[in-house]
């Protein structure tokens, strides 16, 4: 069902995402040292403070299994999200970018794991003063982006569904004779 220039799209957004999450990652790793020590970019606001997450987003663990639970989850993640891409309409271009940015997020984060038992590599720090969002890193904002814009583009897709069928209904509603003119 999908064509070439979803492929490209899709796989061109998820290489994407991976290129720059391994390179970022890599750089975090050996310019942010020690860890948990925040390097202010922009001001207090936006700092890189490099600290490694065994568990999953918002620091969800489960033990000392959680490399290999979630590893596991971000396997049957990138399954799911490769069929969606396949059902995919041709030309169905934000639903594709999605799908590629979220797809290449959870691979970029699974890479991590299998890379490294210390666990996944975060370091974007965001907040003011001591109120401060989850550190993470640039998988996690692609997948949250993908999500998002997934999420905006079914939702579009339902009202356009319920649009066209309250227009069906209206059209039958309209050519079914009144029990008036029947009597």
């Amino acid at each position: 069902m999908n064509s070439r220039p979803n492929g490209r799209l899709f796989w061109g957004a998820a290489i994407a995402v991976v290129a720059l999450d391994v390179i970022s990652k890599q750089l975090a790793m050996d310019h942010l040292r020690p860890e948990h020590v925040p390097h202010q970019i922009i001001g207090n606001v936006v700092r890189f403070t490099l600290a490694f997450n065994q568990g999953a987003a918002f620091s969800m663990s489960v033990g000392n299994h959680s490399r290999y639970f979630f590893g596991a989850l971000a396997i049957v993640a990138l399954v799911i999200l490769y069929r969606l891409f396949r059902a995919t309409k041709s030309g169905d271009t934000l639903r594709t970018l999605a799908l590629g940015l979220a797809w290449g997020g959870a691979a970029g984060n699974l890479i991590d794991r299998f890379r490294s038992s210390a666990g996944v590599v975060d370091f974007i720090d965001i907040g003011v003063g001591d109120v401060r969002f989850w550190t993470f890193n640039v998988a996690d904002s692609a997948v949250t982006v993908g999500a998002l814009l997934l999420a905006w583009v079914l939702w579009r897709e339902d009202r356009r569904a319920l649009a066209v069928a309250a227009a069906e209904a209206a059209a039958r509603d309209a050519t079914r004779p009144t029990e008036a003119a029947s009597s």
